[in-house]
């Protein structure tokens, strides 16, 4: 596992042992980053169910202002800070270490773009979804992306949000989720 490109490019990130924690692989990540290369640079991410920090630091690396990486295991937060570190990326990163919904309060400004990849088949997507909506997390024109197995099911749309597009990666799956009141705002005519 390693940073694709950008400031960090090259940097081999510490791996877990064992199959508790499950990185992106690299593959899926340029996809990832292909994705939203016009919504990296200077934005404010937030990396929940962090891993290794693996996409987060690769935001970092790619221009974006400000990381959030956030897990309750104790072995993700020591595997992310020590990769942060390694890439000297410790300015730019806020590590938040305890429950999803936690760390979602702990959080004080808008997010442009939240990164979900919990474990798949426990049904967080929705909740992480409704949280975000409830504490009004997500920027103006702000992304959720999550990634998922493809057999997880995933909702078309929510209350708040709707899926703007999806890619498959072999067993994977990355969906991008937009609020729809951004749809409807970039639907209006501009006046003159």
């Amino acid at each position: 596992m390693r940073v694709i490109t950008g400031e960090y490019r090259g940097r081999k990130l510490e791996t877990p042992i064992g199959r508790d924690i499950r990185p992106t692989s690299d593959k899926v990540k340029e996809a990832i980053f292909n994705i939203l290369m016009n919504d990296t640079y200077d934005r404010v991410f937030c990396d929940l169910f962090t891993g290794t920090g693996n996409l987060g630091i690769e935001a970092l690396s790619r221009g974006a202002r400000t990381c959030y990486f956030c897990d309750s295991s104790k072995d993700s937060i020591r595997l992310t800070k020590g990769n942060i570190l390694h890439c000297g990326a410790q300015d730019k990163a806020v590590i938040l270490h305890g429950d999803y919904q936690k760390c979602l309060q702990r959080i004080h400004e808008k997010v442009d773009v939240f990164l979900l990849d919990p474990p798949y088949h426990a049904g967080l997507y929705e909740n992480c979804f409704q949280i975000i909506d409830e504490l009004d997390l997500l920027a103006r024109n702000g992304i959720i992306l999550t990634e998922h197995g493809t057999m997880d099911p995933m909702p078309e749309e929510t209350e708040r949000f709707y899926c703007d597009r999806r890619r498959r990666y072999g067993k994977t799956m990355v969906s991008i989720y937009r609020r729809k009141e951004d749809r409807e705002d970039q639907s209006q005519p501009e006046e003159e």
